[in-house]
């Protein structure tokens, strides 16, 4: 069966439930929550985190194009709106640099560890996309890592590859730390017919 791509919604939790609760909260009980959170926002634990991003999402403030094989979801691309977004790695030296705000952002991946290595990170990009399109585009930058030539786990890489966004049309503009870059799309409104699946 073909991979298919359903944004994250209320409908859609209990399969993004399912694949982060095998992962034990993802990243220490993350829940992919930490791009959420102002910056110095005090930490929380695994069980308040999951409890916030039901509600962001239960509140339609919690984006993320969704990968999944059958019924299971098997990774996903997390997007969102800057103000949705605040959080983002090496924040002071972008900000050093900042000449105005993206209206989007992305900001991780996650692919189930028993799925690595199918392309599902690059496919899980390409339906953020359509799905930032359909919400009416706009700039949209993310913050991805170059380790070119270099062997390292597949979970350090939750902000993608610089050659993964290059190949889907992303152009560098600045680096903001010793692997991480700035890349930017200009992306125009394109009304979505349906997300797949």
């Amino acid at each position: 069966m073909p991979m298919d791509s359903k944004p994250l919604t209320s409908d859609t939790w209990p399969a993004f439930e399912r694949l982060v609760e095998k992962h034990h909260g993802i990243f220490g009980g993350c829940w992919c929550i930490s791009f959420h959170l102002e910056p110095g926002e005090t930490r929380h634990g695994a069980a308040a985190y999951k409890s916030m991003k039901k509600a962001l999402v239960r509140k339609e403030r919690a984006h993320a194009a969704l990968v999944f094989d059958g019924r299971e979801v098997v990774g996903w691309c997390q997007f969102g709106p800057t103000s949705e977004l605040p959080n983002i790695r090496s924040k002071k030296a972008y900000e050093d640099g900042l000449e105005s705000l993206p209206d989007w952002r992305i900001t991780c991946f996650f692919v189930d560890r028993e799925r690595r290595g199918e392309g599902i990170a690059t496919f899980a990009l390409s339906q953020a996309i359509r799905e930032i399109r359909g919400l009416g585009g706009g700039i949209v930058e993310a913050y991805p890592e170059d380790y070119t030539g270099q062997k390292i786990s597949s979970s350090f890489l939750c902000s993608g590859t610089l050659g993964m966004f290059e190949k889907a049309g992303f152009k560098k503009t600045r680096k903001i730390a010793m692997h991480r870059w700035v890349v930017v799309r200009r992306l125009p409104s394109k009304p979505m017919s349906r997300i797949a699946g």
